[in-house]
Order: C-alpha cells, then structure tokens, then sequence
C-alpha cells in the first residue's frame, strides 16, 4: 500500500480522494467503497489495479511469499470487487475493469506466484462477467505486454530478474523488447486508452473478456 503516494497524485486532481487500502482485508475494501459513494454519490467504474511481483524458481520460492502474491492479485481483486457490488446493482449497473497481464495468458519462467495470480484473475473475471451480466454489471481485463520504463521495472523487476537469470539488467530489458514484435515497451498511454473503452458505453456489449494490449507479444485469446 503507497497511501502517501496515492495523496500526491490526489492532491494533482480536481475533486480526487486518498483512502487508504490494503486489498486484502475486505473491511478495508468495504470502507473504500463506502467511501467511494460518499464523496460522488455513486460508483459507476471501478479499476482492480492492485499487483505485486515477486519473481523465483520454485526451488527457492519461500511459500508465504507465494501466497502473499495470491493474496494480492487475486484475493485482493475479489475483495475488491465484491465491496462494490452493492453498490453497482442498487444502481442498476457499473462497469468494472482488472488490470491483469500477458502473464494471464501465458506461464511464465520463474514467476510462477504471478502468472498464477493472473490466470486466476481472468478465470474470476470471466466466472463474475456471466454471474452478473443481466444485471448490467460488465467486467472486463486488460492484459499489457511489459511496462519497462515503469518504476516497477526500473526499480525492482529489472534487478529481481537479472539476479534470477544471471544476465545484467540492460540485457533483461533487451530480452523482453525482443520478444515484442512492435519493438517497443508498452506505455502507460497503451493501456490508458483501451481502459477508456472498457469503461465507457462503446463497450457496452462486451463483458467477461480479457484484451491483449502486448504490441504483439500476445495474439491469441
């Protein structure tokens, strides 16, 4: 939880609200809502966001730290969302959009407590999708390819994947813009406008899918 830093990017918005919140307490969740509704009179969208990585090979991975990703991606977003789902149908409706990975879709070497996470995550997102579709609550996810100018890669996964692999960071970054056939980082603009779309009424026949947003990297369902 960076509740300090969620309070500076507030602070940069019109009308934006700081609460605290550790996804895997559902209280916390609840209050988060709660909160929600009180400060705009509705929840209309809501964007599951909450990740941790912690990359290893499953010889060396401790099973707290596995978990503790579970807890977060997966648990973490079920809380989330089941917090707000009161809200959505007293309503009559409201979007929700995870934030999940090409990971989701694909094993990944090394990091099996994530991928895991996010092969739940498209599995819960599909499973509430058709649990609640006539009620008019859509649910959808987004799956980027790799952000590696963000502070997340630049200060954490570049040196967690170098150590594991046994390569320097700068042939890390060089390894995975390999892999894209765009040759480019996925940017944050990248996901930004497909969650415009997910969230608004351009898509309001589509619920329980998962978009690759990968530059390539990821093409198949």
């Amino acid at each position: 939880m960076n509740y300090e830093g969620a309070k500076e990017t507030a602070a940069s918005l019109p009308d934006a609200v700081a609460v605290p919140l550790d996804v895997t307490k559902y209280d916390q969740c609840e209050e988060f809502a709660r909160r929600a509704v009180e400060a705009y009179g509705q929840a209309d969208i809501l964007i599951a966001n909450a990740a941790v990585v912690i990359s290893g090979a499953v010889a060396d991975f401790d099973p707290e730290k596995w978990k503790f990703v579970i807890d977060v991606n997966l648990c973490g977003a079920f809380n989330t969302i089941k917090a707000f789902i009161p809200q959505f149908r007293a309503q009559g409706g409201g979007v929700v959009v995870e934030i999940n990975s090409k990971s989701g879709k694909k094993g990944s070497a090394k990091n099996s407590a994530y991928a895991a996470s996010k092969f739940g995550g498209i599995g819960l997102i599909e499973s509430l999708a058709l649990e609640l579709a006539q009620e008019n609550i859509r649910l959808n996810a987004i799956c980027p390819g790799n952000l590696l100018d963000s502070p997340l890669w630049v200060n954490s996964l570049f040196k967690q994947y170098a150590r594991n692999q046994g390569i320097t960071e700068e042939q890390v970054r060089q390894k995975y813009i390999d892999q894209v056939p765009m040759r480019r980082s996925c940017q944050y603009d990248d996901i930004a406008n497909c969650m415009v779309f997910l969230a608004s009424d351009d898509s309001s026949y589509m619920t329980g899918q998962a978009i690759n947003v990968t530059g390539g990297q990821q093409m198949l369902p």
